[in-house]
């Protein structure tokens, strides 16, 4: 069995979790969300834990039961505490603006960049250098961070771009005679 798997999921007071056949849908005071089910993994609910186990014991079915746990808990964790993507732009003149659900970029090209946020984003800038991504889904807050950082990824000579707050960037020396 997984490693993952046995440990339970602590459901908070304020999250309700409905489990049916084949779906489990856990709401928050952030949101909605839900995970479709399969064969391979049982659920067990007992009070305010939920346990994932395997079907069989089969590696496929090991496999999903840590799987499983893990998106739960994230699940869990996201409807009623959410969470946190925090990038940062290197660069002389790159700047962000945050208006509504759009944000503005400025990186250096001859246009600025609009992106729009998906619905469950919310985005800040604290200062013109900083982004602050957040959401109650952490796949979507994940990738919307990652499409932001695409349109300018950090460079490895002089370290440029958008990077995210954590990422450590290893510059290269440049090449000698």
């Amino acid at each position: 069995m997984s490693r993952v798997a046995k440990n339970p999921v602590a459901i908070p007071e304020k999250v309700e979790v409905a489990l049916s056949a084949n779906s489990i849908s856990v709401s928050g005071p952030l949101g909605k969300l839900s995970h479709p089910l399969t064969d391979v993994v049982k659920l067990e609910r007992e009070g305010n834990t939920i346990t994932v186990v395997a079907a069989n014991d089969s590696q496929h079915s090991r496999a999903m039961s840590g799987t499983l746990r893990s998106l739960i808990a994230n699940m869990v964790h996201g409807v009623s505490q959410g969470f946190t993507r925090k990038l940062t732009l290197v660069g002389v003149g790159y700047k962000a603006q945050a208006q509504g659900s759009t944000l503005n970029l400025d990186l250096g090209y001859s246009h600025p960049i609009n992106h729009k946020m998906p619905e469950g984003i919310t985005v800040q800038t604290p200062t013109q250098t900083e982004v602050v991504l957040t959401g109650y889904d952490k796949q979507v807050v994940g990738q919307v961070a990652a499409q932001i950082r695409a349109y300018r990824a950090p460079e490895p000579y002089k370290g440029k771009g958008v990077r995210y707050s954590d990422e450590v960037v290893v510059i290269k020396e440049t090449k000698k005679k």
